[in-house]
């Protein structure tokens, strides 16, 4: 049977605590692995205690740019110590959103980059938050040499997609696909070959969902929209994400 990855959620926030059982036998039962990347130092220890829990749970670590003033020397540490233990490296990347002055926008690259080093140097993928930053994170990720990079919940234009895909970077699309016109005709214009999927539990969606913090059973929901748009059956699209799914992870 394939298994269908969830490419990037949180699954060590507090919100999903006291569900965690029933969430790993939620995802036995529908065939689901989940990449859960850390937000910082003490969300990262976190992060590789639940994957401890089940092999379902596909451990990342690093620094949000939210959180760069966090210590980067302690996730260095952190990073050499579990390298062989850890999926991939992330939640990183850069956002504005986050920074106050030039400098902190300085430190934020700091971080980032010091972060995409470590992945390079220990062969790991990295999973990139790049809200209104792309061009910066294109800029950047070219001086690295990257065994995967994704650009999780990608919100660029048509233009950047393509140089996303001429960098030969994954991209992942969430449950915000199911009315979000913009994000069906980007997959449309996506490589079947980059494309992944992603919850960003537990981020909130509206419509259909009514709220609620996003749960990695919401997966299935997103792949059956996904195969409306790219005209194929749910199995021939969750063939194909699970082989993407294992190139960018590199298993």
């Amino acid at each position: 049977m394939t298994w269908i990855f969830d490419s990037h959620i949180h699954l060590s926030d507090p919100e999903f605590e006291k569900d965690i059982p029933l969430i790993i036998k939620s995802m036995e039962k529908l065939h689901i692995k989940a990449c859960c990347v850390s937000m910082d130092n003490s969300n990262s220890i976190q992060t590789l205690n639940l994957a401890n829990k089940s092999e379902l749970i596909l451990p990342f670590i690093g620094i949000h740019p939210e959180k760069f003033k966090d210590s980067l020397e302690d996730m260095t540490g952190l990073i050499e110590q579990n390298k062989d233990k850890i999926s991939g490296i992330g939640e990183i990347g850069l956002d504005k959103t986050y920074v106050e002055s030039d400098e902190d926008y300085s430190t934020q690259k700091q971080v980032f980059e010091t972060l995409l080093s470590l992945a390079e140097k220990h062969k790991k993928p990295v999973s990139i938050h790049s809200r209104k930053t792309l061009d910066d994170i294109f800029e950047i990720i070219s001086s690295y040499s990257l065994s995967g990079v994704l650009l999780h919940w990608f919100d660029g234009n048509k233009k950047q997609l393509q140089q996303a895909m001429d960098m030969k970077f994954f991209v992942s699309y969430g449950p915000v696909m199911l009315y979000a016109t913009d994000k069906q005709i980007l997959l449309s214009k996506t490589d079947q070959d980059k494309i992944l999927v992603e919850t960003d539990g537990p981020v909130r969606f509206s419509k259909c969902f009514g709220f609620k913090p996003a749960q990695v059973t919401f997966i299935p929901s997103v792949v059956f929209c996904g195969c409306k748009v790219l005209r194929k059956s749910y199995d021939e699209f969750s063939i194909i994400l699970e082989k993407n799914s294992m190139n960018y992870l590199g298993i």
